[in-house]
C-alpha cells in the first residue's frame, strides 16, 4: 500500500473521535457511494457547497487525497477506498451501540435473538426453555430471518445474539461458541430417479441439470448468476423441489421438517455445517452471558 493508505488506516484505527467526526464520515460515505456531489447532497438533504467544503476539510485533516475530481467524474483514490470500508464499519458500530443502549434502558429489558427461519429448530426450542428456567432470565424476542440476515441484524445492533451457521454465515468480528456440527444432505422430489441412492457427491449434485440448485439473494438484495430459480425462503424452496424445479443441499437436521413428497440423500463430501451462538465482542451483558452459558451446557 502507498503512504496515503497507511496514514488513513492509522487515523481510522486510532479512533474516529480524535480526528474525524461521525458527521464527516456520513458525508464521505454518501459521496463515495454516489460518486457525485449533487446526488450525495440530495441523499443527505443538504446543499452541495457545504458538502464539498466538508470533504475538502476532511482531506486536509487527514493529509490525503480521498477523491480524484475532474469535470467528468469523481473516482476514489486507494486511500479513499480504505476510508470508505472503515467508515462503513465505524458507522455501523455507532448505530449498533445506539440501538443496544436504547434497548438496555427500556422499562422491561430483554434480549433479541436472531436465527435463520427453519434452522436449528430443536436446539432453539431447548435453549429457550432452559434459559427461561434460569434465575434472573429476561424475555427473549426471537427474530426469524432469511439467509444471511441473522448476521446483519447482529452486526447493526438490531439483535443481541444470534444462531449462525458456518460456512454459510460469517462469524468474523463476533465472539462465538460452537454448539453443533452436522453433515449435509441433498433434498430431491420423492419420485426422482436418484431419490433412492445411498449417497451422492457434490459433483453429482451440481450436475443435476433438471434440478438446479437455488439462488439465494446476497446481502445487497441481488441474486448471483446461474440457472437455478431465485428463492427467498424455505417454504418457497420446498415447493419448487416438490414441483421438480430445483434441489437443495441442507443440514441433515432439517430432515424432520420435510414433507413426505420430498426425499433426502446424504452428501458426504459437502462441507459440514456448524451451528454457533454469536454475540458482540467485549459484551458486558449479564443476560447475554447467561444465555450463552445455557447454550453451551445444552
Amino acid at each position: 500500500m502507498g503512504g496515503d493508505t497507511t496514514r488513513v488506516l492509522a487515523v481510522v484505527s486510532a479512533g474516529y473521535d480524535a480526528m474525524v467526526e461521525t458527521r464527516e464520515l456520513r458525508y464521505f460515505v454518501a459521496v463515495a457511494e454516489e460518486l457525485h456531489f449533487g446526488r450525495a447532497a440530495q441523499r443527505l438533504v443538504m446543499a452541495q457547497p457545504p458538502l464539498s467544503r466538508a470533504i475538502q476539510q476532511l482531506e486536509r485533516r487527514l493529509g490525503v487525497v480521498l477523491l480524484q475530481r475532474n469535470s467528468r467524474a469523481i473516482t476514489l483514490t486507494e486511500a479513499g477506498s480504505v476510508l470508505l470500508r472503515e467508515a462503513r464499519t465505524a458507522l455501523e458500530a455507532v448505530e449498533a451501540a445506539e440501538r443496544r443502549t436504547r434497548r438496555a434502558a427500556a422499562d422491561r429489558p430483554g434480549l433479541v435473538l436472531a436465527t435463520k427461519a427453519g434452522a436449528s429448530r430443536e436446539l432453539l426450542s431447548k435453549l429457550l426453555d432452559a434459559y427461561a428456567a434460569e434465575p434472573g432470565a429476561v424475555a427473549v424476542e426471537v427474530v426469524l430471518c432469511g439467509p444471511g440476515e441473522s448476521e446483519s441484524l447482529l452486526r447493526d445492533g438490531r439483535a443481541d445474539v444470534a444462531l449462525l451457521h458456518r460456512p454459510y454465515d460469517t462469524t468474523a468480528g463476533f465472539d462465538t461458541e460452537d454448539l453443533h456440527t452436522e453433515q449435509q444432505v441433498v433434498v430431491l422430489p420423492a419420485g426422482h430417479p436418484l431419490a433412492n441412492r445411498p449417497h451422492m457427491s457434490m459433483a453429482e449434485v451440481n450436475a443435476l441439470t433438471d434440478l438446479p440448485l437455488p439462488r439465494w439473494p446476497r446481502p445487497d438484495g441481488r441474486y448471483p448468476d446461474g440457472p437455478g430459480p431465485q428463492v427467498r425462503d424455505h417454504t418457497q424452496l420446498t415447493q419448487l423441489i416438490t414441483l421438480g424445479r430445483a434441489c437443495a443441499v441442507m443440514p441433515e437436521s432439517l430432515r424432520a421438517q420435510l414433507r413426505d413428497d420430498l426425499a433426502i440423500v446424504p452428501v458426504p463430501d459437502a462441507p459440514a455445517v456448524t451451528t454457533v451462538i454469536a454475540w458482540p465482542p467485549h459484551s458486558r451483558s449479564k443476560a447475554i452471558a447467561d444465555l450463552v452459558r445455557t447454550a453451551i451446557r445444552l
